[in-house]
């Protein structure tokens, strides 16, 4: 457990680094874009909004390609380095100096985030066996979950009273406690020396591979379009003032935590299911927060549904990748957070563009509804391609196929 424990920590650290740039993002563009600001505060916000992309652009050009290269060696070993270089390239967020060189160290600190994960989901899955590895997967992701109820309205708060740098300069600490325990707790798990890049890289040739990272990057692409801009929909939408900010990233973060592990428990007797019915009560949700923002209290309880049913697909995802990925299982695993950073960059940059576009500050949330279903098209496709034989089935990952002992394929319509 304490291994686990140790794998949580650090991605307590990728949840705040990640997500507490949106309470942040006014603060942020005030600061490095202070002549923009002064003209337009929306034209200002939407070019901030361009750092959270270019983390998420770091996730996905870092998840394969780092995996590919790193498979052949010890786990252990790879994870040490993961965080050190996350600790070190977080550190250059608290200390850049303009906006160019802090989106830089933000694209640099997002390379690690999905081989991390990647090797930490293959780790726990090891370390608990076939049956239970939704669970396994889930708890190392409870500490990017918990750090939305903790680590980032805290860094928001504290962002708000010393300054955005503040918050990073706490991120870059949690990375160098995550590095000492898997030093210490992490027990050592060789790679596979038989493994090359070119072989890793032919998970792409896997056709529902394709069709997950689209269903995760697109139909989650809808939680990032709502949490991007969550700053400016309570102030502006909801009326309320700053401080009630982290009250409503508090609420997001219980509804991620609660999702994730209900994700993991439901992913477990079926991930069709999960992921068809849980983007479709994403939309649901997206649109109950649309209904109800320009009322402060309601917003942050939608806030809260919304989050929950978000949260439930990154294990879902996450095991979806495992199984179709075949014997490519460390790539595979990593997979999943370029997917969702694909949808962390989407929905940043379209939640942006319908603000700029002068739609309103509640534009991203109708936005989201679209994604969502969007989503739930992708999905109930490539199932059905699968079973009419059109695509290969998953291959089964130590026994147990993508929809789990005693379950029936979710329906196409």
């Amino acid at each position: 457990m304490w291994a686990l424990l140790s794998l949580a920590v650090g991605a307590f650290g990728i949840g705040m680094t990640e997500f507490v740039s949106m309470g942040l993002l006014p603060g942020i563009a005030g600061d490095l874009l202070p002549q923009v600001y002064a003209e337009s505060p929306e034209e200002a916000l939407a070019q901030a909004g361009i750092l959270i992309s270019l983390y998420a652009l770091g996730v996905v050009v870092g998840a394969p390609t780092i995996v590919a290269f790193v498979s052949r060696y010890p786990r252990r070993r790879v994870l040490i380095a993961l965080a050190l270089a996350l600790l070190v390239f977080n550190g250059l967020t608290f200390v850049m100096p303009t906006f160019g060189l802090v989106g830089l160290s933000r694209f640099l600190s997002g390379l690690p985030h999905g081989a991390y994960f990647g090797m930490a989901a293959v780790v726990a899955a090891d370390l608990f066996g076939a049956e239970r590895r939704g669970r396994a997967i889930a708890i190392v992701m409870s500490g990017l979950t918990i750090a939305n109820v903790v680590g980032v309205p805290g860094g928001t708060l504290l962002g708000q009273l010393m300054g955005w740098r503040a918050a990073y300069l706490v991120v870059a600490v949690v990375f160098l406690v995550a590095l000492l325990m898997i030093v210490l707790f992490v027990p050592a798990r060789p790679g596979d020396a038989g493994r090359t890049a070119r072989h890793e890289l032919g998970v792409f040739r896997i056709p529902q591979v394709w069709f997950t990272i689209a269903v995760g990057s697109i139909g989650f692409g809808a939680f990032f379009a709502v949490y991007s801009y969550v700053a400016t929909l309570v102030t502006e939408v909801a009326g309320a003032e700053e401080r009630v900010v982290p009250i409503a990233l508090v609420s997001i973060g219980l509804g991620m935590t609660i999702g994730n592990f209900l994700g993991g428990v439901l992913a477990d007797i079926s991930v069709r299911r999960t992921l068809v019915y849980g983007l479709a009560a994403l939309a649901a949700a997206a649109a109950l927060v649309g209904v109800v923002s320009h009322a402060v209290v309601p917003l942050i309880v939608g806030l809260f549904v919304f989050a929950t049913v978000s949260a439930t697909a990154t294990p879902t995802v996450q095991l979806r990748l495992l199984d179709v990925a075949k014997e490519h299982q460390a790539i595979g695993a990593s997979l999943n957070h370029s997917a969702l950073n694909i949808g962390n960059s989407l929905g940043a940059a379209l939640g942006g563009a319908v603000i700029a576009a002068g739609w309103g500050y509640a534009a991203p949330v109708w936005l989201g509804v679209v994604l969502s279903l969007i989503g739930v098209a992708i999905a109930v496709t490539a199932f059905a391609v699968e079973r009419r034989g059109d695509a290969r089935p998953p291959a089964e990952v130590d026994g147990l196929s993508s929809e789990g002992p005693g379950t029936s394929p979710i329906p196409t319509a």
